[in-house]
């Protein structure tokens, strides 16, 4: 969701540069950063369309510091959700990749921030690299696991999720029947379409126990549903032609966020924004990074990566190359609207159906299967 909102962000500086003038100004002097290694230089000679393609990592945090009270506490924090948006050379279509987070992979050595750096490790789990190095040991876990250059990162966290999704004006999002669940708040006791904003739209992207079979590739699934109905909702909605709420939106963007200083610049993310703003539906595509079931006695409810399916999708991301997934490509977590099972696919006349790809694209309309 929040890689999407930041693109959003970033089309409100081309609209405040002349409407606000200073504004643009203090937005940009309130942005914290952190520096990743090997990104680009932060800024842009003018404000302008980014050339070429590029990749940015999202990462939410579940840390509960400065999250109010209504979370239980935990001393630790994870990154429990972590998106890589691949945007191609052409500009001409968008992928987004969910990592389960409990990914099992290798850990290279990581810089941390008194100026040390880590011990490689084998076989952790991919939310287990925030507490060990930040977001750049995410980047660099990531870069390790897929060959391809992170040169731009985000973080967020509860609050900033929840503000977003208020800012934008909710989310309409489906439930194939009732959704509620306790442990994370969500309350949905009928079926059908409903605005999510602010606590509850935070809620329906943290459930796992009450979507599909109550794991994380489902949450996955559903979380999928929410970010395909927020690019649907940013086009239908005027949201990119209104001067106040796009302000609203870049002040909980940078009120809440963590930047690689490569994309701390506003004019970095209005280049961005100028790529993505002609990206049609069914060319965005959402995906699961390629799984399979870990040993379940020596490493049980964890997953490793498919390698035979990771490696086509990584290499075609590599090259640049299109790709899709088929009819009936959906998770455990989602069904298709019409209930017919046979969302995704795209209009890509060169996308090639890639088989065992689970994901779907922003123009397919699906809803949530509660558990």
């Amino acid at each position: 969701m929040t890689s999407l909102a930041m693109g959003v962000v970033a089309v409100l500086v081309v609209s405040l540069g002349t409407v606000l003038g200073l504004t643009v100004q203090n937005l940009q002097s309130s942005i914290v950063t952190v520096e990743l290694p090997g990104a680009p230089d932060p800024l842009l000679p003018t404000i302008g369309e980014i050339e070429g393609g590029f990749n940015v990592l999202v990462v939410g945090s579940d840390t509960r510091v400065g999250q109010g009270d209504q979370f239980e506490f935990v001393d630790s924090e994870l990154n429990d959700v972590n998106l890589l948006v691949h945007v191609s050379e052409n500009h001409d279509r968008a992928v987004v990749i969910s990592f389960p987070r409990d990914l099992l992979l290798d850990v290279p050595a990581c810089p941390k921030p008194d100026g040390s750096e880590s011990a490689p490790k084998e076989m952790q789990p991919l939310n287990t690299t925030m507490g060990i190095g930040g977001l750049p040991c995410v980047a660099l876990t990531l870069e390790e696991l897929t060959g391809l250059e992170i040169g731009y990162a985000g973080l967020m966290t509860f609050t900033g999720v929840a503000q977003l999704s208020t800012a934008v004006g909710g989310v309409e999002v489906c439930v194939s029947a009732p959704l509620v669940d306790p442990w994370s708040g969500v309350n949905l006791p009928e079926a059908g379409y409903h605005t999510l904003e602010g606590g509850q739209a935070l809620a329906f992207l943290r459930t796992r126990k009450g979507v599909g079979d109550g794991s994380d590739l489902s949450r996955i699934s559903s979380q999928q549903v929410y970010m395909a109905a927020l690019v649907r909702t940013l086009q239908q909605d005027g949201v990119l032609n209104s001067v106040e709420r796009l302000y609203g939106i870049a002040r909980v963007a940078a009120d809440t966020m963590v930047l690689s200083t490569s994309l701390g610049s506003l004019d970095v993310m209005v280049a961005m924004a100028r790529a993505l703003r002609g990206i049609p539906n069914e060319n965005i595509l959402f995906i699961q990074y390629p799984v399979l079931d870990a040993d379940p006695e020596l490493y049980p409810g964890r997953v490793i990566p498919n390698e035979v399916l990771a490696t086509e999708v990584v290499e075609r991301l590599q090259v640049d190359e299109a790709f899709t997934v088929g009819e009936g490509s959906l998770g455990f977590g989602s069904t298709d609207a019409e209930n017919n099972g046979d969302a995704g696919g795209s209009d890509v006349p060169s996308a090639e159906e890639l088989e065992g790809l689970v994901g779907q694209t922003a123009g397919d309309e699906t809803c949530a299967v509660p558990r």
